[in-house]
């Protein structure tokens, strides 16, 4: 038996929030949605090298205000990126734990997603 990592589901409302915070500061790559019809809710797939995430506007399918870790081997690199942007909503810093580097920022729906480069890795 051979299982891969699990992929998140996160809590969406608005899809263009979505795709300014996780496409245009994040710098993840859309790679499929889907809506059952035109009028329905969105289910998004999202990828930064290995990590890939969905995001759905789907009733039950997540809670809004999850968090999740995310490891990242170069969190100074990612951080200078995300600085240069100039987003307008969020400025992270990083901050040393006992465990290792955080770098925490918060989507528009309320997911926060902690990136880090510690010993958990």
């Amino acid at each position: 038996m051979n299982m891969k990592p699990p992929i998140p589901i996160l809590r969406s409302f608005d899809e263009a929030k979505m795709r300014e915070f996780y496409l245009d500061y994040l710098g993840f790559s859309l790679d499929w949605t889907h809506r059952f019809d035109p009028d329905a809710p969105l289910y998004a797939q999202l990828s930064h090298g290995a990590c890939v995430l969905h995001l759905s506007e789907h009733v039950g399918d997540a809670t809004p205000g999850s968090a999740m870790r995310i490891w990242i081997d170069d969190l100074d690199g990612f951080h200078k990126t995300l600085e240069a942007k100039r987003y307008r909503y969020y400025r992270p810093g990083i901050v040393d734990q006992p465990w290792g580097r955080d770098m925490s920022v918060q989507d528009p729906f309320g997911n926060r997603l902690t990136f880090y480069d510690g010993r958990e890795a």
